[in-house]
């Protein structure tokens, strides 16, 4: 962004996911893309700092520039609503703290333009999360072992002028039956519970899968958002015009561009859940 370039005025921004302290972060991406936006509102939205694989022996000068540039932004006036997740879940203990115009808490609700985000992190609908913790901080140190090896696999791709590509999205995308199952029911479970509050949208982080839906149940519809991460999607969502848009970094262009429209989602009613799963019964 040159100098003369004009930051763009948002009412609401939130991001994800950043894993400030693990060598997947795109910290410079990330302070980049915020040098971009001049929001009234900010939500870090969870797993801003890698507590899990944090170490004093590696956090680069780039991490330490989105770290001040949050500062910064507070010195503007703009109000900073910190959202721990489970990888920097010390935070919680802080909880319903307010220090100028920082606040922490476990869960949001904003009201723009007389619609209500729900927004929080989604590690609570983490059924590996609460059941098998050590598991999923296994599976946190085999995620950077996989980071580790892509940034390998890309330095020779880019040594034969080839694209970068991402292993961590590609094994996401093969696994079919396992984890892309678990997110789906992420989702409903989400959806399900922010049509029963009354909420206009429910809005996310923690699966690392930026998505904008319209997931339509019999008791209702919500428009579901992921704000994605910093590690592979480089994503964010941003609320201007009266609606929340999910908004990808391009790197090569230093420029941000707008993600697909809404998907619409139709979810099956308990009775249908119960039909199909005897159906499976009967069939094995």
């Amino acid at each position: 962004m040159t100098p003369k370039t004009k930051k763009r005025p948002l009412e609401a921004v939130v991001i994800s996911d950043v894993h400030l302290g693990t060598y997947g972060c795109k910290a410079e991406q990330l302070h980049a893309y915020l040098k971009t936006i001049r929001p009234e509102i900010l939500v870090l939205n969870g797993d801003i700092i890698d507590a899990w694989r944090f170490t004093s022996n590696y956090f680069p000068t780039a991490h330490f520039k989105v770290v001040r540039y949050f500062f910064k932004l507070a010195e503007e006036g703009c109000k900073i609503i910190y959202i721990p997740g489970n990888h920097d879940e010390v935070a919680r203990r802080f909880t319903d703290l307010e220090f100028g115009q920082l606040q922490i808490t476990n869960k949001i609700v904003l009201t723009l333009d007389g619609k209500t985000s729900w927004i929080f992190h989604g590690d609570v609908f983490d059924v590996v999360m609460h059941n098998s913790k050590w598991l999923a901080k296994l599976g946190s140190l085999g995620y950077g072992l996989l980071m580790a090896i892509n940034r390998l696999v890309n330095g020779v791709i880019k040594l034969f002028g080839g694209k970068k590509i991402s292993l961590a999205a590609k094994i996401k995308d093969v696994v079919k039956g396992g984890k892309h199952q678990e997110i789906t029911k992420f989702e409903s479970t989400v959806a399900r519970l922010a049509i029963r509050k009354g909420y206009d949208y429910a809005i996310c982080g923690h699966i690392h899968r930026p998505a904008k839906k319209n997931i339509i149940t019999p008791s209702g519809s919500v428009i579901y958002l992921n704000s994605g991460d910093w590690v592979d999607n480089m994503t964010a969502l941003e609320y201007e015009k009266g609606d929340w848009y999910l908004k990808r970094w391009d790197e090569g262009v230093e420029d941000i561009t707008e993600e697909s429209a809404v998907e619409e989602i139709l979810t099956e009613t308990a009775e249908e859940a119960f039909k199909r799963a005897f159906k499976e019964i009967i069939r094995s």
